[in-house]
């Protein structure tokens, strides 16, 4: 299985040749998640009929395919620009590549919820367990960012030891790495709006 913080431990590594690997498995990833998203749009049923709006499932899967978006972006500048992480950052790196992947894993487990919630007529059981997950995406984004701020801080006081060019490429990853916690927690708004028709 691909992973973006094993990724990242590979990077640690200067494990190039199997970062190729990886990277390539996260581009044929992704190319999935775009044809899925293009079958989903052309074959998802314009009856009156849904039991939810056609338009916020179109939204739904439209904000989900940001996230393999985002981090084919982020593994391919790494890998592009063999980045180096400087080691006093490494191990609060990987614990904010670690936020933002559990932000993603959780909303992965709320849109499995999706076929029981529509099972169930929309039962006040089901609703509240997205709503519980819905809330539990805003405090990982919410980690996600607070330890995006420590790291961004850190780098601050390592700046003038590094390359300007390498500290500019830097600082997008650790913004891109965020993006991914803010993605998922899109998904987890956009679901709100499912939930509440």
């Amino acid at each position: 299985a691909v992973s973006l913080d094993a990724y990242f431990e590979l990077l640690y590594q200067e494990n190039w040749h199997e970062l190729g690997n990886q990277y390539q498995k996260i581009c044929d990833l992704e190319e999935q998640a775009d044809e899925l998203k293009r079958e989903i749009r052309l074959n998802l049923p314009r009856s009156l009929f849904l039991p939810v709006s056609r338009s916020d499932l179109l939204e739904l899967v439209r904000v989900q395919d940001e996230i393999p978006n985002r981090v084919k972006d982020i593994a391919g500048i790494v890998l592009g620009r063999k980045m180096r992480i400087p080691e006093p950052l490494q191990a609060s790196f990987l614990e904010f590549v670690a936020a933002s992947v559990n932000a993603t894993k959780k909303s992965h487990a709320m849109l499995e919820m999706l076929d029981q919630l529509l099972d169930s007529g929309f039962s006040t059981r089901q609703v509240e367990r997205i709503e519980t997950i819905i809330v539990e995406l805003g405090e990982l984004e919410t980690e996600s960012d607070v330890k995006q701020i420590e790291i961004r801080s850190a780098l601050f006081e390592l700046e003038k030891d590094m390359n300007t060019v390498d500290v500019m490429f830097l600082y997008r990853v650790l913004e891109w790495i965020g993006d991914v916690a803010d993605h998922a927690q899109t998904v987890g708004n956009r679901m709100l709006y499912v939930i509440a028709r």
